[in-house]
Order: structure tokens, then C-alpha cells, then sequence
């Protein structure tokens, strides 16, 4: 087990890490894996593979008048791994509380819009965003195809839209992604070859983590790559997405959809939750997830169990979260030892 606060930067050691994902999960950790890359130039490069399935608020209203990919999770990561925090990240996190047309629209989303239509490309306006916003890393979409996930539920129904899968009650069976075989950006692939970690997660397992292994070939070169593969375990069910799922519950779902064994190492909370922040998520159906750490190791994982919560916000909207600075710490040990790994394999 580790310690809360754990972890040192690499000493002289150009760790690589590829973190896939989206959502508030996926700029959690890159929150977290920030400040070693502040430690030093060289130190510590990071790759973020971030999921373009969001149809719902400011980016499913630019993405259907626009036509561009969503960009609120590359924008919530853009800010995460932003040097610095200050006006300028404010700024792109910015929402309009009124405004015809306006409201709603985050200014962020709106200059990555602006940016796809000035450049053509909306990897590219990430790219000069991002050089804007100083950020320590290198931000991909999962594919630059427009794509839409559509889910089978328990019940034998189909469901079109990462809004309307998020918002049904009924258990997910099968995720599936149209048009399918999208392709993923050269990019994303030649990160993973050379990655000494590759993390899954945190986030919505069937709406932010499982949509980017989806995308032709991004599966395949994970299971291909000689870096260590960690998935960071959700501390908390979602109604419909994950009702009743223990650890091994989300991994066998990723293997599912993969058809691949992808995974070297579980990352789950040992912290009990409970309190009135608790009472208001069981009062939505959702419940902390049961970290089955023997069924998790006779997958042939190795499981890491400690104290991950942080209770973030004020108290009448306090919210459940990983500490960024615990799994961030996690991160850098877990990449030093696929560094070392990969070494002794040359």
C-alpha cells in the first residue's frame, strides 16, 4: 500500500506517460502529473488521448451548429496541464451566465471553435491553444472522425448519444461506436510505442474511458507497447452506467470491449466514504464501488490499494474526487518502474 503523498519527481529520468480518458477524471490526474513536469525540461513527458463522444451542453450545441468535434474535455485538459492556473485558464473555463446564443458556452469552446475554422483542423487548434495556454504536455483527440457512441442496454434497447446513454437507468451492456473503425491520430500511437506508463481512468467507464478503445488500432498498440498499463478505479458507481459494479466488474468490461488484456495494474481507494456527502450520492442511486482486490489479482493484476479520496467544493455541493496529488504520485512511481522494465528488455 502507499502513503498519502507519496512519490518524488524522476531524477534525470525522461519518463513518458500516456494518460487516456475524459471528463473530470482524466484532468484530475493530469493535475496531479503537472507539477513533475514543472520539476524540470526533460523531466517528464505527458501525452493525454482524450475522448470525442460528448453531445450534450456548450459542446454538443457547437458541435451541431459548427460541425467540429466537442472540445469541452480538451479544453478541461488543456487547463489542467496549463503552467500556470492563473486568468488565462480562468478565461478559457469562463461561462456565459446569459447571453442569446451565449449561455452556456464556455469562451474556451468557443475559441477551440473559432481556432478548427481559422486552421481547418481541429488538431491543430488544439495545438496552438494549447501553446497559448503554456501547457506541459501534448493534448490528441482519441480520432479525428466525428463519432457517436450508441449503447445496448440489459434490457435489449439501444440508446444513440453519450447525454442519453449518461442519463439511462438501465445496465450497459455493450458500447459500440458509429461510424465505426474510426481512425486515431499517428500521434497516439507513436506516444503509446514509446510510453513507460499508459493509465485508463479515472472516469465514466462506459462514456469516457471505453469510447477511446474503440478507435481502430489504439487497443491493439496499447496490448503492443512495453509500458506499464494501470487503470485507476472509479470511487464511485454511476446509476446505469456502472450500478453494482465492483473493481473486476470495470476491468472486465474494458477486456470485453477490447478483447484484449490491457492491464498490468488496478489503482483503488481504501478510504471509507460515508458522511452526508455519501447520503447525497446514494439519494441518486449511486454507491462507492466494491474494490474486490482477490478477483482482481486472480486476473493477473497487480492491485494498488490507498487512501485516494478528496472531498472537494462546499458543503452543500460537496463532491467526491481522487486527490489528484495521491494519484499523480502513484503515476510517476508506476512509469519509473516501465522505465526500468522496458530497459532490461533491450
Amino acid at each position: 500500500m502507499l502513503k498519502k503523498g507519496m512519490g518524488s519527481a524522476p531524477q534525470n529520468i525522461p519518463l513518458r506517460i500516456v494518460s487516456i480518458g475524459g471528463g473530470n477524471g482524466l484532468s484530475t490526474l493530469l493535475r496531479g502529473l503537472k507539477r513533475y513536469a514543472r520539476a524540470g525540461e526533460g523531466i517528464l513527458d505527458i501525452t493525454a488521448v482524450v475522448t470525442v463522444t460528448d453531445d450534450g451542453g456548450s459542446s454538443g450545441r457547437l458541435r451541431r451548429d459548427f460541425d467540429v468535434l466537442p472540445p469541452g474535455d480538451i479544453r478541461n485538459c488543456m487547463v489542467a496541464l496549463s503552467e500556470d492556473e492563473t486568468l488565462l485558464s480562468r478565461l478559457f473555463q469562463y461561462r456565459f451566465s446569459s447571453g442569446r446564443g451565449l449561455k452556456g458556452h464556455s469562451f474556451g469552446n468557443l475559441f477551440l471553435t473559432a481556432m478548427t475554422h481559422l486552421t481547418g483542423d481541429f488538431n491543430q487548434a488544439v495545438r496552438f491553444s494549447a501553446e497559448v495556454l503554456a501547457v506541459l504536455g501534448h493534448i490528441y483527440p482519441s480520432t479525428a472522425a466525428n463519432v457517436v457512441i450508441e449503447a445496448t442496454l440489459a434490457n435489449g434497447r439501444k440508446v444513440a448519444g453519450e447525454s442519453r446513454i449518461s442519463r439511462s437507468r438501465s445496465r450497459i451492456e455493450k458500447i459500440e461506436i458509429r461510424p465505426r473503425h474510426p481512425k486515431p491520430l499517428e500521434e497516439t500511437l507513436e506516444a503509446i510505442a514509446h510510453a513507460d506508463l499508459i493509465t485508463l481512468g479515472p472516469g465514466s467507464l462506459f462514456t469516457s474511458v471505453i469510447p477511446n478503445l474503440l478507435v481502430d488500432g489504439i487497443p491493439q498498440a496499447i496490448a503492443a507497447s512495453a509500458a506499464m498499463k494501470a487503470y485507476f478505479v472509479n470511487l464511485m458507481s454511476q446509476p446505469g452506467e456502472t450500478t453494482n459494479f465492483r473493481a473486476s466488474d470495470h476491468v472486465a468490461a474494458i477486456y470485453r470491449h477490447t478483447e484484449l488484456p490491457i492491464l498490468d495494474v488496478c489503482v483503488v481507494n481504501t478510504h471509507a466514504i460515508r458522511g452526508k456527502v455519501l447520503d447525497r450520492y446514494q439519494a441518486n442511486a449511486a454507491r462507492p464501488v466494491e474494490n474486490d482486490i482477490d478477483h482482481l489479482e486472480q486476473m493477473g493484476l497487480k492491485v494498488i490499494a490507498t487512501d485516494l479520496l478528496r472531498i472537494s467544493g462546499n458543503r452543500v455541493q460537496e463532491k467526491i474526487r481522487h486527490d489528484s496529488s495521491v494519484i499523480g504520485a502513484i503515476a510517476i512511481e508506476l512509469a519509473q518502474k516501465g522505465h526500468k522494465r522496458k530497459s532490461k528488455k533491450k
